[in-house]
Order: C-alpha cells, then structure tokens, then sequence
C-alpha cells in the first residue's frame, strides 16, 4: 500500500498481545492478516476487495 501512497499501521499480532486480542475481538476470528479499511474489516488477503475499498483502479 505505501507504494501507492496509502499510509497504515502494520501490526505483528504474532508479538503484540494486545494487537492479538484488538483483533479477535474486533474480527472474531484467528486468521490474518485483518485489515481495516474505514472500519470495514477484510479477512484474508483480498486483493480485489482491498482495492476496490482505496478506489485502486488496475
């Protein structure tokens, strides 16, 4: 994302407890990565999706 300008928090929810914990909580689940684009959650890398939320055209 930072090569397209966005800026964002990366979080290592492998070495954060409470990184871990803001998003189970926040996502219900394990799985990552969780990435929170404007408050709407994308679980699992989806491109499409992702892009489609940043109004990234290809």
């Amino acid at each position: 994302m930072a090569d397209k300008g966005f800026q964002y928090k990366e979080m290592d929810v492998t070495t954060d407890k409470d990184a871990r914990k803001e998003m189970v909580d926040r996502s219900g689940q394990w799985g990552v990565p969780v990435i929170d684009i404007d408050g709407e959650l994308i679980i699992g890398f989806n491109q499409s999706r992702i892009k489609e939320k940043l109004g990234i055209k290809d």
